[in-house]
């Protein structure tokens, strides 16, 4: 699993042999059974994650009614809102498959800063990438039908169609699972 960790890593920039064992030799990895909720509503997140084998879900409830808001699959990394800040969270993170994440804290990540600055170039650019994913998605959903929603979900993410329940999927799509069905028959028979 390491590996996985070096080889996301060098996707941002070259890593020297020195970094790359600092790397390997620090990082926690976990392993997760489906259904644990990693973060609930007020907790104070002090845990981030990149997920290396598995799918979290993000969440809120509003109004008794659990609103999906991400999917993390692998190679994505998960990193609460609230991380860092000493603020309660305001949604939840579920697993909801058996998952194995690395799992990192702001103290490891200062530690790593203060040995390897050039680390911080690392985190800088990955949270760059991961806001542009997050801005352009977000426009995205603003102006998209369902059904375009759907289809960009199929053809960005077509796994989490076979790995998310349907009323999880439905909710993080913005509809209701009844109309989720729908607009799937609809599309089976063009």
């Amino acid at each position: 699993m390491e590996n996985e960790i070096i080889k996301y890593l060098s996707k941002y920039i070259s890593l020297s042999e020195e970094l790359t064992n600092l790397i390997i030799e620090s990082t926690v990895i976990k392993k997760i059974n489906k259904g644990t909720i990693l973060l609930k509503e007020g907790d104070i997140s002090n845990e981030s994650y990149l997920v290396l084998n598995g799918c979290i879900r993000s969440f809120i409830v509003q109004d008794g009614d659990e609103k999906s808001i991400e999917f993390y699959t692998e190679e994505q990394a998960v990193l609460p809102l609230s991380y860092g800040k000493k603020i309660a969270s305001e949604h939840f993170l579920e697993c909801i498959e058996d998952t194995i994440v690395t799992v990192n804290t702001p103290e490891h990540e200062k530690n790593m800063f203060k040995k390897f600055p050039q680390f911080d170039s690392v985190c800088r650019v990955m949270s760059e990438v991961i806001m542009s994913n997050f801005q352009n998605s977000f426009a995205f959903y603003r102006t998209a039908t369902p059904e375009d929603r759907y289809l960009k979900l199929l053809n960005d993410r077509p796994d989490l169609a076979q790995r998310v329940p349907q009323y999880q999927l439905a909710s993080y799509l913005g509809v209701k699972p009844e109309t989720l069905s729908r607009i799937r028959k609809r599309l089976s028979k063009k």
